[in-house]
């Protein structure tokens, strides 16, 4: 498909490429690349990672790209871990992220996930956030996928991890995120 616009996804994890490759392809012609790039990432806000990430994947690319950080936010914990999920997770795993909560009066959560597209270097990334309600559960489905078998989304029931994909990708936080840059995007083909 020669028309396909052409978009570089800085990520080394397989399955994120396949999610988002799965969201992005409904009803547009986008032709995803990935590339693996060791991009340090600054410490703030869930928006100032996703800006320097992007910025500096750009600058590396030389060109557009797309980048996408995960925060998994804890309400008793005021939002922590937050985008320092993937080094909580390795050091604690699933069992201990529910033992951070043990004492707490909720084991309310939100999975947040915010996708940074730059235009190419020097550009200002612009930001597509999704954010998806749930709680913190002992593990349940299989653990493939980070933290996706102990986040139970809205009420659903069920974590992550024991839902198909196809479920999964009509409620979650990337799909939320993806639903808005894929609305961004098709303004540029105007």
């Amino acid at each position: 498909m020669s028309n396909a616009k052409k978009l570089v996804f800085v990520t080394g994890n397989a399955n994120k490429l396949k999610e988002v490759r799965a969201i992005l392809a409904q009803g547009q012609a986008i032709e995803i690349d990935s590339q693996d790039l060791d991009i340090p990432e600054v410490q703030g806000t869930t928006q100032e990672v996703a800006t320097a990430k992007c910025k500096r994947a750009a600058e590396l690319l030389g060109g557009p790209c797309i980048t996408e950080d995960t925060a998994l936010c804890f309400e008793a914990l005021n939002g922590l871990p937050g985008p320092y999920i993937k080094h909580f997770l390795k050091s604690l795993g699933h069992d201990g992220l529910n033992t951070l909560l043990d004492g707490f009066p909720t084991r309310a959560a939100w999975a947040l996930c915010t996708f940074a597209y730059s235009a190419g270097p020097g550009s200002e990334p612009l930001l597509f956030e999704g954010k998806t309600d749930g709680q913190i559960v002992p593990p349940r489905g299989p653990p493939v996928f980070g933290w996706d078998p102990i986040f139970e989304a809205e009420n659903t029931g069920k974590t992550y991890a024991e839902m198909p994909s196809e479920e999964k990708n009509k409620i979650s936080h990337r799909y939320r995120a993806l639903d808005k840059l894929r609305a961004y995007l098709q303004t540029l083909e105007k």
